[in-house]
């Protein structure tokens, strides 16, 4: 009996959500997607400490001093892990950008073009790689000379309308809209509800708006549903484009036989009327929606801490072999 891991599988593209080579090999989903707190969680095993080594020898030989050879070292690392995971799943990987530059679209794209450069260094091709993305209004303006230039993007932290229209209309290769992070907002300020059920599940409910709208104005941008909490949430969304679920979630989705109907269509229909933002309308229409105002600052704070994180173990494997002195 098919279980519900491949029948997803068969009507939307499954993407592992880990920096954990060793699960994506269990799986071999279709993509992976990463970020600076997987990374950060990966990067303590034991078994990869061979991708900081290398990370660490490789910044010794490009930087002049020791602050850049640790902002060499840390792209480096995250390249090293995306290589990693490459060997193993048939499509793409997404790597992230420094969540600290996500309100500065220069140093973005500078970034992006960084990482782009280290992965062809290593014989891999653009076309494998998303650059991940905060979508900030910042960030996806960087996203728009980014994709003009051939270079694909993931916006992530995607809570709210507006987000995903301007990034479509940014011409973005994929969104990541989050769904756990939303229904966390709202079952905080519910009283006496513990869950949602899964088709009326606010982040269930904002992703299926997201995709209908996308089908019926014909947008090519891809939506990858992500940040799950509950089984119930993937198998409602089942047909999305996409789906990034993490290691746990995909075991449980292995082990059910469980039916699983398509929900989501790309013949899909939508009430809401074509709508564009420029950077004011924009900034107001996330100003007026508190949940995505908080949630998408938290995430971008949340990733930074663990940046800082890895940032501190790579600096002090940087110090430690380093024969530079110079003050950090």
């Amino acid at each position: 009996m098919t279980d519900q891991f491949a029948a997803l599988n068969a009507m939307t593209v499954v993407v592992a959500d880990t920096g954990d080579v060793d699960a994506i090999r269990k799986y071999v989903p279709t993509d992976a997607t990463t970020n600076p707190s997987l990374i950060y969680k990966a990067a303590q095993q034991p078994q990869y400490k061979h991708l900081i080594d290398s990370a660490i020898d490789y910044a010794l030989a490009k930087g002049s001093c020791p602050k850049s050879q640790v902002a060499i070292a840390m792209d480096k690392v995250a390249v090293n892990f995306g290589a990693e995971i490459l060997k193993i799943v048939p499509g793409l990987v997404s790597t992230e950008v420094d969540a600290r530059i996500s309100f500065d679209t220069a140093a973005t794209i500078k970034k992006a073009r960084e990482l782009i450069a280290m992965y062809k260094e290593i014989g891999v091709s653009k076309e494998r790689v998303l650059v991940k993305i905060a979508a900030t209004w910042e960030g996806i303006e960087a996203a728009r000379v980014l994709e003009a230039e051939g270079i694909h993007v993931n916006m992530t932290l995607i809570f709210n309308f507006a987000q995903a229209v301007a990034c479509a209309d940014a011409k973005a290769t994929l969104i990541s809209p989050f769904v756990g992070r939303i229904r966390d907002w709202y079952l905080a300020r519910t009283k006496g509800i513990k869950d949602f059920p899964p088709a009326e599940d606010p982040g269930v409910q904002s992703v299926t708006n997201i995709y209908n709208y996308y089908k019926a104005f014909g947008y090519k941008t891809v939506v990858m549903g992500a940040s799950f909490r509950n089984k119930g949430e993937i198998t409602q969304l089942a047909g999305c484009d996409k789906l990034t679920i993490a290691p746990k979630l995909l075991a449980a989705l292995k082990a059910s036989s469980d039916p699983l109907p398509r929900l989501l269509k790309p013949d899909a229909k939508t009430t809401v009327p074509e709508v564009h933002f420029d950077e004011k309308s924009f900034r107001w229409a996330l100003n007026e929606d508190p949940m995505a105002t908080e949630k998408l600052a938290e995430g971008i704070r949340k990733f930074a801490i663990d940046i800082v994180k890895l940032e501190k173990v790579v600096s002090a494997e940087v110090a430690a072999k380093s024969p530079l002195k110079a003050k950090m």
